[in-house]
């Protein structure tokens, strides 16, 4: 069964993974190291006072009269650990007594015992009876709980560091994680700011070597999607230049061959055809106009006036509203023209607003309105377009944003790149196009806005 660094659900994290991991590691740690050091002092201090303990009392047997004990008192018995002394006779009776608070009879056995009297523990040493001492026996007493006392004080002090190291240590580790997610979130940021236009591969420098395999990966990844598109933008660009000159030829025949049609059905015929060729020209520049788009290096920004770039657009499309019949118009504006100006490249906005005013040209009727105006939203500087066309079923207006989608059922007149190549124009000048139907009669609002960057002005329209 495999076991999983990371925890699942929201723990999922590597500074919680390191935190889940190692912080048991070090109470753990800690918990041994006090426990061994417990036992180490307990067992030193334990031999120590032993030896301590033989020592006075084969001391004061050893001696030809009884010595003047020094009374004690509870505090130095128990809190300072001081020996308490009893002297015994033959018989086993007490003859004399350091501290006359304690009870402990004399041990049978000679050595080191350990009793209980008054309900708390002992250590005791007892010395033998020998003629040689007057048949006295000494017996030594030390409190148990001074000595485990003395022990825990002695790991007391001997573990403070570690205890203290713990939340140190654990302080670091998040720390240093956290200095690792920013890494790998700034590995995340380069990768994210790849896009079609500039791909380039993530550096491999400062990049941890548990990561750099998957940083390889993804840069194998990127040349591999790099070389795709350039083969993508090279084809596309090839075939609209093949067949550019085809379609020209077949488009100059066709004008010839105009005049030698009566009117009638071949006329009709002939006019349809003629559309045919129209359409693909058409399509044929699109492709070229999108793949100059997407191989062009980024455009240089400046100061553009938007009511300039309008009256251009209009000036070059009026030919095609009269040619329809519709009425196109600039609708009068409050919008000042210091507010009216964007930063942007004016090619690409030329491209959004010709592609907008082109479009709604194409798909309203004969005798329809287009109306072009100019506005501040919510402190946004932004372009309408409004027509009298069909409009475009509610669950559609997102796809047709899509190359080469047309709503189905229309009029086919377009080539379904129209918007697409206007939307890649406008997110380069930082601005989005959104589409919406009129409520008060059938047709289409297209509008383009900044995404984020406020206008300076606060008119409103």
């Amino acid at each position: 069964m495999m076991i999983h660094v990371f925890p699942a659900g929201r723990l999922c994290s590597l500074r919680r993974a390191l935190l889940l991991w190692l912080l048991p590691v070090f109470l753990l740690v800690g918990a041994a190291s006090a426990g061994f050091a417990y036992w180490s002092y307990n067992r030193m201090v334990n031999t120590f006072m032993d030896d301590q303990m033989q020592l006075l009392g084969e001391s004061i047997v050893t001696q030809d009269h009884d010595l003047m004990l020094p009374p004690l008192t509870g505090e130095r018995v128990h809190k300072w650990g001081s020996y308490v002394v009893q002297v015994f006779d033959a018989t086993g009776q007490v003859r004399s007594n350091s501290w006359p608070g304690m009870t402990a009879q004399l041990q049978a056995g000679e050595g080191f015992h350990n009793v209980r009297a008054d309900g708390t523990p002992w250590r005791v040493y007892t010395t033998g009876l020998s003629e040689a001492n007057g048949s006295r026996r000494v017996q030594v007493l030390q409190s148990g709980e001074f000595r485990r006392h003395l022990a825990a004080e002695r790991v007391g002090v001997a573990t403070l560091p570690v205890l203290l190291l713990l939340p140190l240590s654990a302080f670091i580790l998040w720390c240093v994680a956290a200095m690792m997610s920013v890494a790998i979130a700034d590995i995340a940021r380069q990768a994210a700011a790849q896009d079609e236009h500039s791909i380039a591969e993530l550096p491999l420098d400062r990049v941890p070597q548990e990561i750099a395999p998957l940083v390889q990966s993804f840069n194998s990844l990127l040349t591999r999607l790099r070389d795709a598109f350039a083969t993508q933008r090279r084809f596309v660009q090839d075939a609209a230049h093949e067949l550019r000159t085809p379609i020209t030829a077949v488009s100059l025949q066709l004008e010839n061959l105009r005049g030698d049609f009566s009117a009638g059905a071949p006329a009709q015929r002939f006019a349809q055809l003629e559309a045919g060729v129209l359409r693909a020209q058409r399509l044929v520049d699109q492709l070229l106009r999108l793949s100059r788009q997407e191989s062009a290096p980024q455009a240089t920004r400046s100061p553009v006036n938007v009511h300039q770039v309008l009256h251009e657009s209009i000036n070059t499309l009026i030919a095609l509203a009269d040619q329809r019949g519709i009425d196109l118009g600039l609708e009068a504006s409050s919008v000042a023209p210091e507010a009216a100006t964007l930063t942007c490249s004016s090619a690409d906005l030329r491209s959004v607003v010709d592609n907008m005013i082109e479009n709604a040209l194409r798909y309203s009727p004969q005798g329809g309105v287009v109306d072009v105006r100019v506005l501040i939203d919510h402190g946004k500087l932004a372009i309408e377009v409004v027509d009298t066309g069909p409009g475009i079923p509610p669950e559609l207006l997102q796809r047709v944003f899509d190359r080469f989608f047309r709503v189905p059922g229309g009029d086919a007149r377009g080539s379904g790149l129209g918007l697409a190549i206007a939307q890649a124009a406008a997110q380069r000048c930082d601005m989005r196009i959104t589409l919406r139907n009129r409520d008060d009669r059938s047709g289409l609002i297209a509008r383009v806005e900044m995404v984020s960057a406020p206008c300076s002005s606060s008119a409103k329209t």
